[in-house]
């Protein structure tokens, strides 16, 4: 006699293990300098209905009905990827792409909350989180895991403390159903 495996819950383990596999190529990406100040968590279960409800809240503080869109899609998920960066640390080049004449210059400023993340942020961790996310991305996309980068999962993760050091957090949400959930939405 063959034991019988349910496609169904086989199919949520699976992109549970897809989404450790994206944690491994957001920590393998490059990095600017070999620093990294990339922080990254796996949200599911119950944490990501809290996550959910907390966008939904974002929406209707802010009036923006997208918030409430994007809080479906994280409901229907099976997962969700969060990959954030100490963006208030600098890179030591001296640049200036952050608005200041010089590294040092961007250490004295003052890091100040916005209304969704902290700032000023080094260009070179932004770019170092958009790595992170490509390197991700891509590694569902291998595996056939269906995915979107969201930032409003990022806004309500942050308000949420998930990545309590990172100044930046974006939101992957992860599904494996019959048809890509994250497109064709409303």
């Amino acid at each position: 006699m063959c034991p019988v495996i349910d496609g169904e819950e086989s199919e949520k383990e699976a992109v549970l293990q897809a989404a450790k596999l994206m944690l491994v190529s957001a920590r393998t990406a490059p990095k600017s300098g070999g620093v990294d100040d990339v922080e990254t968590a796996i949200v599911y279960g119950e944490e990501k209905d809290r996550l959910a409800n907390e966008m939904e809240k974002i929406g209707e503080e802010r009036e923006i009905p997208n918030f409430k869109r994007d809080a479906k899609n994280v409901r229907d998920s099976d997962g969700v990827v969060l990959i954030g960066v100490r963006g208030t640390k600098s890179f030591g080049l001296n640049c200036g792409m952050c608005g200041y004449e010089s590294c040092g210059e961007f250490e004295k400023a003052e890091k100040r909350k916005g209304q969704d993340f902290v700032g000023p942020t080094c260009v070179m961790k932004a770019l170092d989180l958009g790595i992170a996310l490509g390197s991700a991305v891509k590694t569902a996309s291998m595996l056939n895991v269906d995915n979107r980068i969201m930032y409003r999962i990022g806004v309500a993760a942050k308000r949420l403390g998930m990545l309590p050091q990172s100044t930046i957090v974006i939101g992957v949400p992860l599904s494996a159903k019959g048809k890509n959930i994250y497109f064709d939405r409303r």
